[in-house]
């Protein structure tokens, strides 16, 4: 097979082939997709991308040899399903992988805001090893409010039932089994914005959790809680988060992604060669939000851990090996 890999730094090729038919002929592009690779392209039968490198109907028409897209990404809204379904290509991705690492990056967040750690660090690298402003708060006996109790959001339960926390959670989808054995109750989305202390979200981004928060629910959140949201940026309004700010209605927010950052590298791109850390920095300094006290910020970084990238790509040559085998798996729908 003729396969082409999208966005792919050194110690990920090795390890993509490793794991891959030795007999492949492989192509690696280090860099996002752009028009002028297509050429590079023309005769692969597989590509595997990353989530910034768009394959849209005009460039799918470029690549006739094309029969497989295994993104190297649990999101798929970089490639057009539709146009794949007509034209006989199969897409696949990456459902599962990070689901315990972006849970306890989640309490990274939860962690640094309820003990002022980023503002103790910056305060001790100053040389001031002043206590003022720096009291927190206990997690014990606090709620959480878990929007999204899948795959990570019962891993965000399990962490939170550890710290003595109490639980709610807001999910279409109920799930009895996993409420009793991890010991949380189902809300409504009203009543988990006014009874948590903490609120996490875990829902995935599609046209129905647009704007999850948004200036029509931020009044009901209970004052002085603290927002986290290690999912995806267009589930929060910036606006209403920035009013939920200035007014005291939140007291805090820590957050690994931002709406609009589709402007900005993203996942694996992050730890390229070929990033822009100007991009990035233009792009950060240009929320307002960022500059407040008492908010955290990461940079898309949840997923980050050595283990998850490599489920990543364990998981991309196994859909690789799958669809040549004529058995293929983690299809899109």
């Amino acid at each position: 097979m003729k396969i082409a890999l999208l966005e792919l730094n050194d110690w990920e090729e090795k390890h993509l082939r490793q794991r891959m038919d030795g007999g492949s002929e492989i192509t690696v592009i280090r860099d996002i997709l752009d028009d002028s690779h297509l050429a590079r392209l023309a005769e692969a039968e597989v590509v595997s991308p990353f989530i910034y490198s768009k394959l849209t109907a005009a460039r799918l028409a470029k690549l006739p040899q094309l029969k497989l897209i295994t993104t190297r990404s649990t999101g798929f809204d970089h490639v057009d399903v539709a146009e794949c379904a007509r034209r006989g290509v199969t897409v696949c991705n990456v459902p599962f992988y990070g689901e315990n690492t972006v849970a306890e990056h989640t309490f990274a967040l939860i962690l640094a805001l309820s003990r002022k750690v980023h503002e103790a660090f910056v305060r001790v690298r100053a040389g001031n090893y002043s206590l003022e402003g720096l009291r927190g708060f206990d997690l014990k006996g606090k709620t959480i409010g878990v929007v999204g109790a899948g795959r990570i959001g019962l891993h965000v339960i399990r962490i939170a039932r550890g710290f003595g926390m109490n639980v709610l959670a807001f999910d279409l989808k109920q799930d009895s089994f996993w409420a009793e054995v991890l010991g949380f109750e189902y809300a409504t989305m009203d009543e988990l914005l006014g009874q948590s202390d903490i609120i996490t979200l875990h829902a995935p981004y599609n046209k129905h959790t647009h704007h999850l928060i948004h200036p029509g629910n931020i009044g009901k959140i209970k004052r002085g809680a603290v927002l986290i949201n290690t999912a995806r940026g267009g589930l929060v309004d910036t606006n209403a988060l920035l009013q939920a700010l200035d007014e005291g209605i939140l007291a805090g927010a820590g957050l690994d992604v931002l709406e609009g950052e589709e402007t900005i590298l993203e996942e694996s791109a992050l730890l390229g060669d070929k990033t822009n850390p100007e991009l990035l920095r233009r792009a950060i300094q240009n929320h307002v939000i960022l500059k407040k006290p008492n908010v955290v910020f990461t940079p898309h970084n949840a997923f980050n851990s050595q283990e998850a990238l490599e489920r990543i790509l364990d998981t991309t040559a196994a859909n690789i090996a799958a669809f040549a085998a004529s058995t293929p798996q983690n299809v899109v729908k």
